[in-house]
C-alpha cells in the first residue's frame, strides 16, 4: 500500500494494517492505493491514530460489515496532548467506524489470522502499538512508524520469530508548534536502527515502509539515503530485504517454520 500501509491476503481474506489513502491532512496530494477488496476486508490494524497512518473514510470502505479496527488506547490530557490524535477520533465517529482498543500482547483471531498486539514508543509521546500477523505459518511484524525500544526482544520471545518484519526506516525530525522548544532527535527509528530491529526479532525478510513522500522541511525532516542506508545495514546483518512500490503485491518465497 502506501507510506506505512501493508494489506495480508491469504485464504481469500485480506487484512490491512495503518491503512491510508488521503494524505491532504498532511499538506500532502499523494493518493495512496485503497484496499484492494473494498467491502470485503476481514479486518483493520491501526497501530496509531495519527493522520498517516489511520484513514478513518479509507478504513470504512474497506471493511467487510462487522469487521474489526483494532487500535491503541486513546490519548488523555489537556489540548496540545490529543493535536495528533483528535481529527482520527472525531473522523472514526463521524462515519460510524467502531474501534477495538487493545493493550500490548493482546492476541485475536480473524479468520485465517491470528494477531498479537505488541508494545511500541511513539517519538511524539502518543499511544502507539506494532502488529505479528500470523497465517499458513508465516508471522508478519509491522511496527508503524516506532522509535527504536527495548521491547523488541519481548516481541521475539512473545509473538516471534518472525519472518517479515515491515520496519519504519526514515529517521524523521519533527518541528511543530505545539511541541517547543523542538527536539533535534528522530522520532522514527533511523535505517541504521530498523535493520537492527528485524535481526532481533529474526525477520527472515526486512522490508522499509514510512518514507520518501512527506519530507517538508523544517516541519517534518526525513533522513538522507535511508532506503540505501537500511539496506547496506540489513545486508551486513545477514538479512534479505524488498522494496515495494505503494501497490505492488509480493508472494513470500519462504517456507513456512510455524
Amino acid at each position: 500500500m502506501g507510506w506505512a500501509g501493508a494489506e495480508i491476503e491469504h485464504d481469500g481474506r485480506t487484512l490491512v494494517i495503518d491503512l491510508i489513502e488521503d494524505a491532504s491532512p498532511l499538506h500532502s496530494d499523494e493518493k495512496f492505493p485503497a484496499a484492494s477488496r473494498p467491502g470485503e476486508t476481514a479486518a483493520a490494524l491501526v497501530t496509531h491514530l495519527h493522520s498517516d497512518h489511520a484513514d478513518p473514510v479509507a478504513i470504512r470502505r474497506a471493511l467487510a460489515d462487522g469487521a474489526p479496527v483494532y487500535r491503541p488506547v486513546p490519548v488523555t490530557g489537556p489540548a496540545d496532548d490529543l493535536k495528533w490524535t483528535c481529527g482520527t477520533e472525531k473522523s472514526f465517529r463521524e462515519h460510524g467506524v467502531a474501534t477495538q482498543v487493545l493493550q500490548p500482547w493482546a492476541r485475536r483471531s480473524v479468520g485465517p489470522f491470528r494477531i498479537g498486539a505488541g508494545p511500541s514508543v511513539d517519538g511524539l509521546g502518543d499511544p502507539q502499538l506494532s502488529w505479528v500477523v500470523e497465517c499458513d505459518g508465516l508471522r508478519v511484524f509491522h511496527g508503524g512508524d516506532t522509535t527504536f525500544h527495548g521491547h523488541w526482544w519481548s516481541i521475539a520471545r512473545r509473538f516471534g520469530p518472525v519472518d517479515i518484519a515491515f520496519v519504519p526506516v526514515n529517521g524523521a525530525v519533527v518541528e511543530l508548534p505545539h511541541l517547543q522548544p523542538p527536539s533535534p532527535f528522530h522520532a522514527s527509528m533511523l535505517p541504521e536502527e530498523a535493520a537492527v530491529a528485524a535481526h532481533i526479532l529474526g525477520a527472515r525478510l526486512a522490508i522499509p515502509i514510512h518514507y520518501g513522500t512527506l519530507h517538508k522541511p523544517p516541519l517534518y525532516t526525513e533522513t538522507p539515503r535511508a532506503v540505501e542506508r537500511f539496506e547496506e545495514r540489513a545486508k551486513s546483518l545477514g538479512l534479505t530485504t524488498l522494496v515495494t512500490p505503494p501497490g505492488e503485491w509480493f508472494t513470500p518465497s519462504l517456507a513456512p517454520l510455524h
